[in-house]
């Protein structure tokens, strides 16, 4: 699920250097909180959100197959 994570954020931002992600697992939920350059939030964020509605629900179908439950934050 990380993997998915980190190679989705890697593809969208011009500094991929600068993505910081860092994990908490409590039982079966997730959570991730994703970092980056303030020039790649608006590519991460993507036009009315849908872009990271869109991984967010690419990392829930990820997750349902191990039955946890996966957020994303962006920080």
């Amino acid at each position: 699920m990380k993997e998915v994570l980190v190679y989705l954020v890697n593809s969208l931002v011009d500094e991929p250097a600068a993505a910081k992600l860092s994990t908490s697992e409590d039982g079966n939920i997730v959570r991730f909180k994703l970092s980056v350059a303030p020039s790649d939030r608006g590519k991460i964020i993507g036009k009315e959100g849908r872009v990271v509605k869109s991984i967010r629900t690419l990392l829930q179908v990820e997750a349902a197959k191990s039955n946890k439950k996966v957020f994303l934050d962006i920080i």
